[in-house]
């Protein structure tokens, strides 16, 4: 069986550490030891080591830290990428200001990714956006992807 091919964005991977928000934090540590487990087929931009770069140095080391525990490929930025974003930004899915959002959302549909997992409620994980960038990939040509938080790809517990 195929395994699916996740892009993480930088939120997925922050609350790993996120004190003020415990649940969302459980759940994403529940998530990651799938990850190390090898369940998925994983991916990031460096759009998302970008990110990670600009935390404190304290933080920046716990997350390359946990980072190291799983298998992952960074993808490369091409053209066809950045005119995706563009043309996300063109269509009304985000403004200019949420550029890097509409990059992460491009890198995995360009790259073929099933699902984008997020906390980012705000701007990636909500009907609006989700709806947009379905009218946006179908118009150019490109397959439907998922938006989902990270609870979505937990296995309930009996």
């Amino acid at each position: 069986m195929r395994k699916l091919k996740l892009y993480l964005d930088t939120s997925t991977i922050s609350h790993l550490f996120a004190d003020d928000t415990p649940e969302k934090m459980a759940e994403t540590k529940l998530l990651w030891e799938d990850f190390i487990k090898d369940k998925y087929k994983l991916f990031i931009s460096p759009i998302v080591t970008d990110e990670i770069n600009n935390c404190s140095e304290q933080k920046r080391s716990k997350l390359y830290a946990k980072m190291g525990q799983v298998k992952f490929d960074v993808l490369e930025r091409t053209e066809e990428i950045n005119q995706l974003a563009e043309a996300y930004i063109k269509n009304g899915v985000l403004s200019e200001n949420s550029l890097a959002d509409c990059l992460h959302i491009a890198f995995a549909v360009v790259c073929n990714c099933d699902i984008i997992v997020s906390w980012n409620f705000k701007h990636l994980v909500n009907v609006k956006t989700i709806n947009k960038v379905k009218v946006v990939n179908a118009i150019n040509h490109y397959k439907e992807i998922s938006i989902v938080p990270p609870t979505m790809l937990l296995e309930g517990v009996e």
